[in-house]
């Protein structure tokens, strides 16, 4: 519970020093756990930083996954004004009695309101190395961001 904690206070610390451009949830399967809070820091026109941090019961007790994805594809979909897709990969880790450490990539599509509202759906398969080797493709969510500056 402490490094729940711990770990928590970090990810939000984080979040509010580096001025995120968008943050809010996402729900679905996020390393295992049903919810996460979701951050985007752009890094250029067409590339970008997807953080998540996740809370929940695994394996019978409490536990806390973290993701930073590297967006490297950030491109619009044809002529739709605001409608974007993704390709991205990253370290994950989920923190339980044993500290699991993997890869994850994602692919999603999301829109762009004309209010500060942005809204996405996703697939991340992960790959674990640490603690045990297995691979999940059964990952997927869906967003909801409050966009700032809009």
């Amino acid at each position: 519970m402490k490094k729940i904690l711990v770990l928590t206070v970090v990810f939000v610390s984080i979040l509010s020093s580096a001025r995120a451009q968008e943050v809010g949830i996402r729900l679905g399967d996020v390393l295992g756990n049903d919810a996460a809070v979701d951050a985007i820091f752009s890094i250029g026109d067409f590339s970008r930083i997807h953080a998540d941090a996740s809370f929940g019961k695994q394996f019978g007790e409490s536990t806390v996954g973290l993701e930073v994805l590297y967006d490297f594809f950030y491109k619009p979909v044809g002529d739709v004004p605001g409608l974007n897709w993704y390709i991205g990969v990253g370290p994950s880790v989920l923190i339980a009695n044993d500290l699991f450490l993997g890869a994850s990539g994602e692919i999603g599509i999301e829109y762009h309101f004309d209010f500060p509202l942005a809204l996405g759906a996703d697939w991340r398969p992960t790959f674990w190395l640490i603690e045990e080797t297995d691979f999940r493709g059964d990952s997927f969510g869906i967003n909801a961001r409050y966009v700032f500056g809009k």
